[in-house]
Order: structure tokens, then C-alpha cells, then sequence
């Protein structure tokens, strides 16, 4: 860590003790608040989703590489498997092309693609986040990554505006950044981080500690497959009414349309 006024070489051990936590928090959070705010930057539209999925192109030629293989050895058991996860990612990779399409969708938004007032904000990594984040850059505009250190370290994907490209090491304080400015959240396919992002915003929604904004669930058959929130009803663990706090849509167009629609309606526009 560069520190011109020696304060952290001098105080290295305590910045890194548990009493100065509040101050590493601190940290944590204005680093990126300064630079959001130099930009210009009022409202985000934040789109989560599967770091693992891959683009089309990419995911058909794993399969090529695979069924070139297997006419060598067609019984090979690993290969058949490979086969298999490699046609998965392929039917998923319409989701790549579908949170590219969205990102285009959100560059260019506003008053055009140097109009920072709304952002799309991503988590920075690969899969639905670079995609998203690769629709913004495809049509010029300027676009956010929150990464996180990860023992496994996830590296900021190449489509992100460098000087807008974050890394966090408490996750609080990065969902924190994902909400500030949210004006709407719209959520691909994906697995545990991302089913972590949306019940947190679906929390603070429903207990009013977040204003109310369009969630958007890409793909019903994905979620339906994954979340039973009739059987939440059923159970009275949650009200018929919180299942209004969120909508459905197939692809980009139709997310984009919803969130659009939802301001609309209420008579608030989008870009305020």
C-alpha cells in the first residue's frame, strides 16, 4: 500500500488489528464513494447473475473441441460427461448474450452514453457480470465492477471503466455500494452469491429499509426450478402481497420494458 504521509507504514499493525476494523470499514467504503461521486454518478442499475456462464461462441466451441474428441475414443466416460456440462453451458449462454444485450440497453439510456446519471453496476466478475458490463462498454458508455477478494481470487472483468472498477474485502460494505444508488436490480441465472444478493434487497424491501424498486428475475423457468414462494405463502412465512415485490422477464427487452413500466406507472421517471 503506497502512503505518501508514512501513516500506514508507521501504523501498519494496528490498521490491520481487530481495533481498527470500524477504520478498515471505513475505508472499505470511501474509497469507491469518492470516485462514484466524481463521476457523476446518481442512481445505478445493478444486474447480478452467474459468474460461470460463458459466452455462445465460447460455450460451442468447448462442445467442437469435445465431439472431436470422442471420434477418437466415443466411449471415453470423462469425455461424455464433459459433453454434457459443455451442452448445459451452452443452452445457459443465452443469458450471456441476454445480460449483454441489457447492458447495451442501460449505455445507452438517458441522454446517451456520456449521461452517467444512471450506471450499470456489476459485480465485477466474469459470466453475467461480464457480459453485462461488456453491453455497456460495446455501446461507449461508462459502467461499474464491485469485485471482492475471494481466496480464489476473482479478477475485475476487461469491460469495466477502469477508473469505476472496485475491489472490496468486506462483503457488508460491498452490498452496501450494490443498494446506495440502485433504482432498480435485475437478476440473471445464477448460484449462491447471487441468490445471496437477491434476498438481501428482497429483505430490505419488505421490511422497508430499502425504498421500493423494480427486482427483475430473469428466466421463470430458472427461478421456479430453484425458488417455491407459493410454498412460502402456503406457510405463512411470507405475506401473498411480497410476492409483489418482485416480476418476471424472458430476456433483456422484456426487463428492460418492466423497469420502465414500474416507474411509469408510479409516475416517477427513471431518470430523476
Amino acid at each position: 500500500m503506497q502512503d505518501k504521509y508514512g501513516f500506514f507504514e508507521e501504523s501498519a499493525d494496528f490498521f490491520t488489528s481487530d481495533a481498527a476494523r470500524g477504520i478498515r470499514l471505513q475505508f472499505d467504503y470511501e474509497k469507491a464513494e469518492v470516485k462514484i461521486k466524481e463521476a457523476g454518478i446518481e442512481h445505478t442499475i445493478v444486474v447480478f447473475g452467474s459468474a460461470r456462464i460463458r459466452p455462445t461462441d465460447e460455450a460451442q466451441k468447448e462442445i467442437e473441441r469435445i465431439e472431436k474428441a470422442l471420434k477418437e475414443d466415443a466411449v471415453n466416460e470423462s469425455l461424455l460427461k464433459e459433453l454434457n456440462k459443455a451442452q448445459v453451458a451452452l443452452r445457459q449462454s443465452i443469458y450471456y448474450e441476454e445480460a449483454r444485450r441489457f447492458g447495451q440497453l442501460v449505455g445507452k439510456s438517458g441522454k446517451g452514453p456520456e449521461d452517467c446519471k444512471v450506471t450499470l453496476m456489476t459485480g465485477g466478475g466474469p459470466g453475467i457480470m461480464e457480459a453485462a458490463n461488456r453491453g455497456a462498454h460495446d455501446v461507449g458508455a461508462k459502467s461499474i465492477g464491485l469485485n471482492i477478494k475471494l481466496p480464489h481470487e476473482q479478477h475485475p472483468n476487461p469491460y469495466i471503466t477502469p477508473e469505476l472498477s472496485f475491489s472490496f474485502y468486506y462483503f457488508g460494505i460491498r452490498k452496501l455500494h450494490f443498494m446506495q444508488r440502485a433504482k432498480a436490480l435485475v437478476v440473471f441465472p445464477g448460484g449462491f452469491g447471487t441468490l445471496d444478493e437477491l434476498f438481501d434487497i428482497l429483505t430490505l424491501v419488505q421490511t422497508g429499509k430499502n425504498p421500493h424498486i423494480p427486482i427483475v428475475l430473469v428466466s421463470r423457468y430458472h427461478w421456479d426450478n430453484i425458488l417455491n414462494f407459493d410454498f412460502l405463502v402456503e406457510e405463512g412465512t411470507i405475506a401473498p402481497e411480497d410476492k409483489e415485490l418482485f416480476v418476471y422477464a424472458e430476456n433483456a427487452d422484456e426487463a428492460w420494458e418492466a423497469i420502465t413500466a414500474w416507474y411509469e406507472k408510479r409516475g416517477e421517471p427513471i431518470f430523476s
